[in-house]
């Protein structure tokens, strides 16, 4: 197993951009041999036509080729930061919604997070009839990716359900034992 081999297994599995002396770390050998054979290795991806690359910008990464991104991201799972989470399920339990409400609801952030949402193809948006504001609705690739069957609005109605039978137990809970006393 060479070095260099070594070295491609490893960004292969990192899977983000590391600096030479990470990379050195994790293969056990001296910075200046990881960083011969890491030029090495990108002229060797440099020169074949391939779907991947490795980009030096930031550290190094293997990763695909811009032309062939469209098709990856059919196939991977969508990664969402938790605000942008949030505001998703806010747009899945009261759907349809105005995007002016959720403004009031998320803060200014919530544009961003629609765009992303938009861009991910997790949501529609349409002008509403008086075209002031836009309707914001989740889309089927929402239910794929979370693995719902049904609609939204049925999981709302359940949640809030669950919510009503909680508060219910607690009150019963709590006047069983006042008069319990």
């Amino acid at each position: 197993m060479t070095l260099k081999c070594r070295i491609e297994a490893a960004l292969f599995v990192i899977g983000k951009a590391v600096t030479v002396e990470e990379i050195a770390e994790i293969v056990k050998a001296k910075p200046e041999e990881v960083e011969s054979e890491l030029l090495d290795l990108l002229m060797d991806y440099s020169s074949r036509e391939s779907a991947l690359e490795i980009d030096d910008e930031n550290g190094y990464i293997i990763q695909v080729r811009e032309e062939y991104k469209d098709i990856v991201e059919k196939l991977i799972p969508v990664e969402l930061k938790p605000p942008v989470l949030r505001t998703l399920s806010v747009i899945a339990l009261k759907e349809p919604l105005r995007q002016s409400s959720l403004k009031e609801l998320r803060g200014a952030t919530a544009y961003d997070h629609i765009a992303e949402l938009l861009e991910k193809g997790l949501i529609t948006r349409k002008k509403d009839k008086n075209g002031r504001s836009f309707i914001l609705k989740t889309t089927p690739k929402f239910a794929e990716y979370f693995k719902l069957k049904g609609d939204t609005k049925a999981l709302a109605k359940i949640l809030d359900l669950n919510k009503k039978t909680s508060k219910t137990i607690v009150e019963n809970e709590e006047t069983e034992g006042f008069s319990g006393e």
